[in-house]
């Protein structure tokens, strides 16, 4: 498993992103958006959300470092902006993390099935430390 560092900005991903990949001479980022993603007909995404970054990533030194905009209405504090996420292709481990992880803390998503992975879950620790659980092939 991996732990890799997470990070969400408030609208400025792009541009971020942009930065990074100049400053650390990397290949330019595939960008998924809100938009991107398959639509709930029960929920109208907002225009505002379907340009801003979903997810992305950058390999920044032999490490991956991943990025999204926060969603609009959101909350979004300058500090609690960075969250670890797990990667791996051990589903038994990451239950098993997952599940300890939640003894005092508070889940935001159970680990399940989403269109970007067969299993994924965020939740914040008892210390507040936020954590997101993905699994991906050959990681």
């Amino acid at each position: 498993m991996a732990v890799e560092a997470y990070l969400i900005f408030n609208g400025n991903c792009r541009e971020a992103v942009s930065f990074y990949e100049k400053v650390f001479e990397t290949d330019k980022a595939e960008i998924m958006t809100f938009g991107d993603s398959p639509q709930n007909p029960n929920y109208q995404l907002p225009e505002e959300a379907k340009d801003l970054v979903m997810h992305t990533r950058l390999s920044i030194f032999d490490s991956t470092v991943m990025f999204s905009d926060t969603f609009p209405g959101s909350p979004f504090t300058i500090g609690n902006n960075v969250t670890l996420a797990v990667v791996s292709d051990d589903e038994a481990k990451m239950h098993k993390a997952f599940e300890a992880l939640k003894d005092g803390g508070e889940v935001t998503m159970e680990l399940q099935e989403t269109f970007w992975s067969k299993c994924y879950g965020s939740l914040t620790d008892k210390f507040g430390i936020k954590w997101q659980f993905s699994h991906e092939d050959n990681k």
